[in-house]
């Protein structure tokens, strides 16, 4: 996942200790850094101070950036508005990350109130009328394509900001903004801090869990056994256990995090954005939001959103009716698949039909194999080297490290990667600075909740060594698109709604026997059976078409809730109504799923996002196919047309670049269709 929180034109991060690097590193070597370029540590450290230190170069380069009358040059609009931006850009991110992730609720606390002014002012920033008038001012016909559309874009989004509206209506769109910083904090905070526990009658129900897992989880003086929400817990135990009463108990318990506190605020953030739609000339805010897209408008969500879940209509039933019979040989009476019983028969079945044991697998991910086996790849194909920085950062487990290319330092990324109390519960790609040439190279930190440091067994089941490299494919995007003379531009910074697509197509390579043979290897050294390899791939199609469906459920969910009038909109009765007509799964009773459904904060409306990049990532991918993962060539190329262009160019103009043609459905259509 990609995170990312709105301040116009700023995207940020919205969502698992390590040792010894693999020998893409350097180990040891600290980077040269300007004097200004202080590490995490030193800004946590005395983060109040640089937090409003930050703000007040902030609000003075706002004020100097008002004074400037219509008539300048490019360069005396566009540089200023630069050098403003990039101070928000990282004073914002980088409260967004320590809000999220550092150990020390202080610290937290102080990050989210500098969030709140940071968002203020880019807020006080799209609504200045005199900056818009200089913008929109200016002649850009002699500039670079880049230049010329960072331009246009400028302008629109001032526009959509409510720049040229009157007074009362600004100032109630600034009231809006600020609230909605507020609300969304506070929805992430609930889902964050409401870790719930399962408590077992005994080790017995640990019946099915591998043994380091049940090593892990030993009974109390009491003779029970403690599991909690968070996912190392979580996805085992629901993939594993034997035990359906537990099953059904530990799903209803994590599809209740955030009750009751997230009703409320659920219902005010839904409504505060409607209310700021309306006010800026909109129906709704799923109209708004998907007006700057790849897809343009929410009736053509609503669409694609269709077209899918009909698409996977047949697969799906298919999958649903494998997963029933297998289910019928221990419940005969069986009318139905339960969701929190999915997990669980998908793996018996794959069992069954393909001898493929996922508990087999994990002995060939210790994460720092697959740690280093990324690291190793990407670095060969992409022609890159990652250095490690040993530095102090916001908490011991964390690593730091730099990607060169040659002499030329491309960017810094971060790893926080295991579970811990207070800390963000998903996994996502968190930008801390966004690349400018000749001012800054870009920065990110993955924040993920994966096995080991520290915290038990270090053995990933393949789904989180695919998580993996998803995020690894933000990072590499973030860094390789961080080189452009505008922030507004770079990076991060193309449409929201193709972000995903690199970070997915980045997947297949976990599913490559030449790359996994590279690194996964078990405690002895050996590297992971070819045949086991094939049985996985094998297996790896049965259930994606039950998959795909529920996406569209999920992606309906997202979409309708800001689609609708929210004077009428109950969330949980809403939310089941979808669950009937998109999932192949029924509703559990006492559930409320959407409360920790943190994407409606952060993606609010276009959850679609998810199923439209894969769609263009299966496309990219074709490029690739089986015989070129490893092939620098084509690496380079996608390198150069898809990722280094950030935001400089229309992602589909990116797409075609590299493929020779615009992207299509194909692709996308005969992976779901294979057998």
């Amino acid at each position: 996942m990609r995170h990312r929180l709105f301040l116009i034109f700023l995207s940020m991060p919205f969502v698992w200790a390590c040792s010894g690097a693999g020998s893409a590193l350097k180990a040891g070597q600290e980077s040269v850094q300007e004097k200004e370029e202080m590490t995490l540590a030193d800004r946590a450290e005395n983060y109040e101070q640089q937090c409003e230190g930050d703000l007040g170069l902030a609000a003075s380069g706002l004020a100097a950036l008002e004074k400037i009358k219509p008539g300048g040059s490019v360069a005396s609009v566009l540089e200023p508005i630069n050098d403003f931006l990039v101070v928000l850009d990282r004073g914002a991110n980088e409260a967004a990350l320590y809000r999220n992730v550092h150990p020390l609720k202080s610290v937290r606390d102080v990050a989210a109130s500098c969030e709140q002014k940071f968002a203020d002012m880019g807020t006080s920033f799209s609504l200045s009328r005199s900056i818009y008038d200089a913008i929109a001012a200016l002649d850009t016909s002699a500039e670079e394509t880049s230049t010329q559309r960072y331009v246009e874009h400028l302008k629109r989004d001032f526009r959509r900001a409510g720049v040229d509206q009157d007074d009362a209506t600004r100032k109630r769109v600034r009231e809006l903004q600020e609230e909605l910083i507020k609300i969304g904090q506070n929805f992430g905070k609930n889902i964050r801090e409401d870790v719930r526990e399962l408590k077992l009658d005994s080790v017995a129900e640990l019946e099915g869990l591998p043994e380091d897992y049940i090593a892990a989880h030993p009974a109390d003086d009491e003779g029970k056994v403690v599991l909690t929400t968070n996912y190392p817990d979580y996805v085992p135990y629901m993939t594993y256990a034997r035990s359906d009463a537990s099953r059904l108990a530990f799903y209803k318990e994590f599809r209740k995090r955030g009750y009751p506190k997230n009703l409320e605020v659920l219902d005010s953030l839904i409504a505060a954005r409607y209310e700021l739609a309306n006010l800026l000339g909109y129906r709704s805010w799923s109209h708004y939001v998907t007006e700057d897209k790849m897809i343009k408008t929410d009736t053509a969500a609503r669409e694609f959103i269709e077209k899918i879940a009909e698409a996977s209509r047949a697969r799906a039933s298919k999958d649903y009716d494998v997963l029933l019979q297998h289910l019928r040989k221990t419940e005969p009476e069986a009318k139905s698949v339960g969701d929190w019983q999915k997990s669980f028969l998908e793996e018996e079945v794959k069992k069954a039909q393909f001898s493929f044991d996922s508990q087999e697998l994990r002995q060939y991910f210790p994460y720092e194999n697959v740690l280093n086996g990324i690291l190793d790849l990407t670095a060969e194909i992409f022609g890159v080297r990652y250095e490690s920085v040993d530095v102090p950062l916001w908490h011991p487990s964390v690593r730091a490290y730099e990607m060169w290319q040659g002499d030329t330092l491309l960017g810094r990324f971060f790893l926080d990667m295991h579970p811990r109390e207070d800390k963000y519960k998903h996994a996502a790609a968190f930008p801390i600075r966004t690349g400018v040439r000749g001012k800054q190279v870009p920065e990110a930190a993955l924040i993920c909740n994966f096995p080991g440091g520290g915290g038990g067994s270090p053995l990933m089941v393949h789904d989180q060594v695919v998580t993996f490299f998803h995020e690894f494919g933000h990072l590499i995007h973030h860094l390789f698109g961080g080189d452009h003379l505008w922030l507004g531009v770079s990076g991060f910074n193309t449409e929201w709604d193709f972000v995903e697509a690199p970070s997915q197509m980045l997947e297949e390579w976990a599913w490559s026997p030449k790359v996994l043979q590279r690194f996964a290897r078990n405690s002895e050294g050996q590297a992971v059976p070819l045949e086991l390899i094939d049985k996985m791939r094998k297996a790896r199609d049965f259930g994606k078409g039950l998959w795909v469906a529920h996406q569209m459920f999920y992606a309906s969910v997202s979409l309708h809730y800001y689609s609708e009038d929210p004077a009428k909109l109950d969330t949980t009765k809403s939310m089941q109504e979808l669950q009937d007509k998109y999932s192949p799964f029924d509703y559990v009773d006492d559930t409320f799923f959407q409360l920790s459904f943190g994407h409606l904060d952060g993606y609010s409306a276009i959850y679609y996002t998810y199923m439209w990049s894969l769609v263009i990532a299966k496309d990219l991918f074709s490029v690739f196919g089986a015989d070129g993962m490893m092939d620098p060539e084509i690496a380079g190329r996608y390198r150069r047309f898809v990722l280094a262009p950030g935001g400089s160019i229309d992602a589909a103009d990116m797409v075609e670049n590299f493929l020779g043609r615009p992207y299509s459905f194909d692709s996308f259509e005969r992976w779901l269709n294979a057998d």
